[in-house]
């Protein structure tokens, strides 16, 4: 069934995808990035939606400096919380369906398994507990909307996007010849965002709504996360893993933030590709 859908935050990697996939299932899409339209501006985002009159509004738009959050937690929450409240609200007033996507770091990572939707959540820093908020206006403001919390993402437009992603810093620190030192003792699941958006999109043309996993489907720790990379570009860096103690950074990150799929995959949906599949695919697109 063809929608009109909307996408804030379209110049992202996630945005980016969202737009692509909607388009090919041959939805109606309006899009804009932060320049065009600054979700923390409610007066804009009221304009922008009302114009348009979606049925599903998609929020890949963030705040997503951790470290740097912690000097500024003001503005990670004005993107990350009080701007998701304008969304909401909009929605409200057009009756259009929130997406919004939220993230493994509301967790502390005590629980050792790979987190489920119900596990309580315990956001450790100001990015997290931005990005929890964000999750509380959602639903505190609209009945249906659905939150998708996933974890590290990556896409192919990471090449181009001024902060670009994981792969990308992982790929220039190889080119740079100097050893390179990655955690062992912090565990995520890194989510292709191809996958991610089309994942995303599976879920609201179930009509389905609350809060829902979609992670790269497997627990890694970022150092054997940087050896598939490595092994995908087919370059052979120096690598030493180190850990938290001996990388001191200024927010505190959940050593263990895998997410569970499950709920997702209940719900008739495929499983996130493996990850070395995934890597191929984003090396395919991205050109080596």
């Amino acid at each position: 069934m063809s929608r009109r859908a909307a996408v804030f935050g379209a110049a992202g990697q996630l945005g980016s995808e969202l737009v692509r996939e909607l388009r090919s299932r041959g939805h109606e899409v309006m899009s804009w990035d932060r320049a065009q339209v600054d979700i923390s501006d409610q007066q804009a985002v009221e304009n922008a939606l009302a114009g348009f009159d979606a049925q599903v509004v998609f929020n890949a738009a963030a705040y997503n400096q951790v470290d740097v959050a912690e000097k500024e937690p003001q503005a990670a929450f004005q993107v990350n919380g009080f701007a998701v409240r304008n969304l909401a609200l909009a929605c409200r007033q057009v009756d259009a369906q929130l997406v919004h996507f939220s993230t493994d770091y509301v967790f502390d990572g005590a629980a050792r398994h790979p987190y489920v939707e119900d596990d309580p959540t315990h956001p450790l820093g100001a990015y997290a507990v931005s990005k929890l908020a964000g999750e509380l206006y959602a639903q505190a403001y609209l009945d249906r909307a659905l939150i998708v919390r996933t974890s590290g993402v990556y896409g192919p437009s990471g090449l181009t996007t001024a902060r670009g992603n994981f792969v990308e810093v992982m790929l220039r620190l190889a080119h740079s010849g100097t050893p390179i030192r990655v955690v062992q003792d912090h565990v995520a699941s890194p989510t292709y965002a191809p996958a991610l958006a089309s994942r995303t999109i599976d879920l609201v043309d179930r009509g389905l709504s609350g809060v829902f996993h979609i992670g790269g489907g497997s627990a890694i720790s970022w150092f054997e996360f940087a050896r598939l990379i490595f092994e995908a570009a087919g370059v052979s860096p120096t690598v030493h893993a180190t850990n938290e103690r001996e990388y001191r950074t200024p927010a505190r990150r959940p050593k263990y933030s895998a997410l569970s799929n499950a709920k997702m995959e209940r719900h008739g949906l495929e499983p996130m590709p493996p990850m070395p599949k995934a890597l191929a695919d984003y090396f395919a697109r991205r050109g080596k």
